[in-house]
């Protein structure tokens, strides 16, 4: 093991951290700058296992990215585009038919729905969406929208969130998304996304969803410009909203991919996403499942997350949009196939999962692959 600038008691405190236990953001903040990834490997590995044993969870599901018109200018973006400009697309209820229909065949399980904040959309396009994906995929979980996408529908069409919230359920909205959060720190929003809402409203919206009994997930953008302080006050919101009003399902770590945006951040190391990871199964005692999305992190480090306190893989995706656009070099989509071998040659255990977590066994790969399906 490599040495590290831990002092022996907190290198001591760190290797004897029993299961489940809660650790307080000075400790965590000391451990994530001077502990080694190794050191931090290993805890967070525990951690996991005291959880989870060896099982990695992966889900059946389909990303629907109904349009990337945004008049939000968010600098670490590429996926956005400026109302009229090219390569602005939006979908019609007809196209969002055609491509769930596309892979009617397939045992999708989940529907993931994200978008840009499009000016021109109006609020039924969003009732009829999710309306559209019960009707046709009546078995999957319909997981849409960010706490970002919520505030633009109560601002744009002067609801209170939880009615936005209670009309999007009752047309088949069933979780909340992560996105949309990046980094709390109010400094490090109004360089990176002064247009979005407070991190302390991301955090409204999400507690307000929980306490509707709509779970959530929950992300943060790093890798960029912010600091471990950040990072470490971040984890700790969450923390402590999970513990006022639970509802947070997992936890993505989101590495900042560095192409095509005005931001010009280098981007986490390896080693970085390692730790970061590491230090988020360390510090969120009381979210239940940390997860390595391959689409952002790759698929080796995704892998290596594995043994630095992740549980679960994500999915499938079939045609993920939004890392690629700025840079991604994963794979835009994988068969279950490609996942489960992924997963065990890790040394773990492939679990297929809903979005839940409720688990599902591992699924028999169709004869069909995910590289015929555009969007």
């Amino acid at each position: 093991m490599m040495n590290s600038g831990l002092s022996s008691a907190a290198r001591k405190r760190l290797a004897s951290l029993m299961p489940g236990q809660r650790i307080d953001p000075e400790f965590a903040l000391d451990i994530a700058r001077s502990g080694s990834v190794h050191e931090l490997g290993d805890a967070a590995l525990r951690q996991r296992r005291a959880r989870h044993g060896d099982k990695a969870y992966f889900v059946y599901n389909q990303h629907l990215n109904y349009t990337n018109v945004c008049r939000n200018q968010c600098r670490f973006c590429a996926f956005f585009k400026r109302k009229g400009e090219d390569g602005g697309y939006t979908y019609s209820l007809d196209k969002v038919r055609e491509l769930l229909l596309a892979r009617i065949d397939h045992p999708i399980r989940e529907i993931h729905i994200v978008g840009g904040l499009n000016p021109d959309l109006p609020y039924q396009y969003y009732l009829d969406l999710l309306a559209l994906c019960r009707e046709i995929r009546p078995q999957a979980v319909i997981k849409a929208f960010t706490a970002v996408e919520i505030a633009h529908f109560a601002d744009t069409w002067g609801r209170d969130e939880r009615t936005v919230l209670a009309e999007l359920r009752a047309a088949g909205l069933q979780v909340l998304t992560g996105g949309g959060a990046e980094v709390f720190s109010a400094a490090m929003r109004a360089k990176l996304c002064p247009e979005k809402v407070s991190g302390e409203r991301w955090l409204h919206i999400h507690g307000l969803a929980h306490e509707m009994g709509i779970k959530t997930n929950s992300t943060m953008l790093f890798g960029h410009i912010e600091s471990w302080e950040d990072r470490i006050e971040h984890l700790n919101a969450l923390r402590t909203l999970e513990d006022a009003k639970p509802g947070f399902v997992c936890f993505i770590p989101l590495a900042y991919q560095t192409r095509n945006n005005e931001l010009g951040a280098a981007g986490p190391t390896g080693e970085e996403y390692l730790r970061m990871i590491a230090v988020s199964r360390l510090f969120l005692d009381n979210i239940p499942h940390i997860k390595a999305y391959w689409a952002f992190a790759g698929i080796k480090a995704a892998q290596m997350a594995l043994w630095a306190g992740a549980d679960d893989f994500d999915g499938t995706i079939v045609e993920e949009k939004i890392g690629h656009a700025a840079g991604a070099d994963s794979p835009k989509g994988l068969t279950i196939a490609e996942l489960t071998e992924v997963i065990a040659a890790t040394g773990f255990t492939p679990v297929q999962r809903d979005t839940f977590f409720e688990e599902l066994g591992t699924a028999v790969e169709t004869s069909h692959t995910t590289a015929d399906v555009g969007r």
